[in-house]
């Protein structure tokens, strides 16, 4: 990184967002842009999740960018390693690398009222932006609870999201603590392997069978050779979603369907009545995440495991000890307690135009307009920010919707032309946010009965977006500069010439943009 540099746009992270923003830029014409990135490669959470089991919960052909189609999907539901490669192809094809900065972890970000853009100090060096992209995502930064005593284990401890594949687990004691998404993959993967494994369960989730399948060399024949068909697939894929969500937002009554059919997936699967007791919610279901395996409740049935129905409360030594006085030895603990996401670090590294930081301008709930910009942080913008989580479809659906958005947002920068910044106004993100959380109301994230991490520290869901994702692009479609205080630089910067209009991106122009193998 050189000295003083300034660019257009600085995009923070290089995963499903951070490359989806790269191609977005790229294919507006816009080419003045860098991806910071604190790791050595790109993936984001594919890159960083390389567990045992790691596998995505999604179709796969849902799970991918409509703009790059993928005819090679090896399964229904592919594994880490496959959509991690995708993410490289990706990057590969539309030619991002040039604008690729591995191993520049960004440290602080601060907005200068005079100049209008953003200074942004780094791992790599420092340099100036006009506009913000911040794609971390919510599951980039690990939760491990402060448990008394951690400090005196004498094992190994690790987080899912850090694996240690240096460790071996076999024969060893095992504890896995949590029971989300990553824990359901891993348990089924290293039971085999280990002498004991104990799971501490604070609450059980509700699980359904997995239908993956290998797909044929046929099918994959047939998408290459006709495209529409791998379409056709994606878009069945999201209207059968479409049409699940009114369950989830509107009617979480009509769960109770789905719910005798969990309960029938734990009969068959668990017939000892005690442990199946255990592990039967007692919340609504869709309440958390509905988490999908054929191979985690008969792992749990095995002679070498120990479910205990109770959270982690204390470690002694090598000794556990469970919040209703379970106790039990370990060797390792892996803690599968998910991640920073309604308290996300990066919000304590963005400054500004008052002087207070993002987590302080979020200190009583996070909320954003249009789950993208922010009071008072000019020219920023995130992906996946508040509310634009789902419980039931692909988070790609919502973060090209949020590139729409963002395409839209530095257009309007470029037609006001000059040295100029728009402020999302307090007003139009408390009545978007107000709109938000009065759909919240009735949904089953809200009703179901559940403590989540879906809610804040005060109990609000800061996270899920109540409404379908064709609601969400409709709203993200266009930016309202009726939402926006427009900010002119008041005189030219010192020791420069002033700034001519940027040349609109017209339709004719567009036409020269940087495409794709261009």
């Amino acid at each position: 990184m050189t000295e003083h540099e300034h660019v257009r746009v600085a995009v923070i992270g290089s995963g499903f967002g951070g490359l989806g923003a790269a191609v977005r830029l790229r294919r507006e014409g816009i080419t003045d842009f860098v991806v910071l990135e604190r790791a050595g490669s790109v993936g984001g959470t594919w890159r960083d999740n390389s567990y045992p089991g790691c596998a995505c919960d999604v179709p796969s052909h849902l799970y991918s960018f409509s703009f790059a189609p993928n005819p090679e999907w090896p399964r229904t539901f592919s594994g880490q390693e496959h959509i991690r490669a995708y993410l490289e192809h990706v990057t590969d094809v539309f030619r991002l690398r040039p604008h690729l900065r591995f191993d520049t972890e960004v440290t602080r970000m601060t907005w200068d009222a005079e100049k209008l853009r953003w200074g942004i100090e780094t791992s790599g060096g420092f340099l100036t932006a006009d506009v913000v992209v911040s794609a971390t995502g919510p599951l980039s930064d690990p939760k491990i609870p402060r448990i008394p005593g951690i400090d005196t284990f004498t094992g190994k401890v690790f987080h899912s999201a850090r694996w240690d594949h240096d460790y071996d687990l076999r024969g060893k004691r095992v504890a896995m603590v949590g029971t989300g998404a990553s824990a359901i993959q891993i348990v089924p993967e290293i039971q085999q392997d280990v002498a004991r494994l104990t799971l501490f369960q604070r609450t059980p989730p509700w699980v359904m069978p997995r239908v993956d399948r290998a797909i044929s060399g046929v099918e994959r024949w047939l998408h290459r050779q006709v495209p529409f068909t791998t379409k056709g697939r994606r878009g069945l894929l999201w209207g059968i979603r479409e049409l699940q969500v009114q369950a989830f937002t509107k009617r979480p009554h009509q769960l109770g369907v789905v719910e005798r059919l969990a309960k029938r997936n734990i009969a068959r699967a668990v017939k000892d009545p005690a442990l199946r007791k255990k592990l039967t919610p007692d919340y609504r279901i869709g309440c958390k995440r509905i988490l999908l395996s054929n191979a985690y409740y008969p792992a749990l049935t095995q002679p070498n495991v120990d479910v205990v129905a109770s959270g982690l409360a204390e470690i002694d030594g090598s000794t556990l000890v469970a919040a209703d006085g379970t106790r039990a030895e370990a060797d390792a603990i892996v803690f599968g307690t998910g991640f920073h996401v309604t308290d996300m670090p990066i919000a304590e590294r963005v400054v500004g135009a008052d002087g207070r930081t993002l987590a302080q301008a979020w200190e009583t709930g996070m909320k954003s307009l249009r789950g993208a910009t922010a009071a008072g942080f000019p020219n920023w913008m995130t992906i996946i920010g508040p509310n634009t989580g789902l419980g039931n479809s692909s988070m790609i659906l919502m973060i090209e919707s949020q590139l729409n958005y963002m395409a839209d947002f530095v257009r309007q920068l470029d037609v006001l032309g000059g040295r100029v910044a728009l402020d999302a106004r307090p007003a139009a993100v408390d009545a978007w946010n107000h709109k938000v959380q009065e759909r919240m109301k009735r949904t089953v994230w809200n009703t179901g009965g559940c403590t989540s991490w879906y809610l804040d520290a005060n109990g609000v869901n800061t996270t899920v977006w109540p409404g379908t994702t064709t609601e969400f692009r409709g709203a993200t479609r266009r930016v309202d500069l009726g939402e926006y205080d427009v900010l002119r630089a008041a005189r030219p910067v010192p020791g420069e010439a002033p700034e001519a209009a940027p040349e609109p991106r017209t339709k004719s122009t567009r036409k020269k943009k940087v495409e794709a193998g261009a």
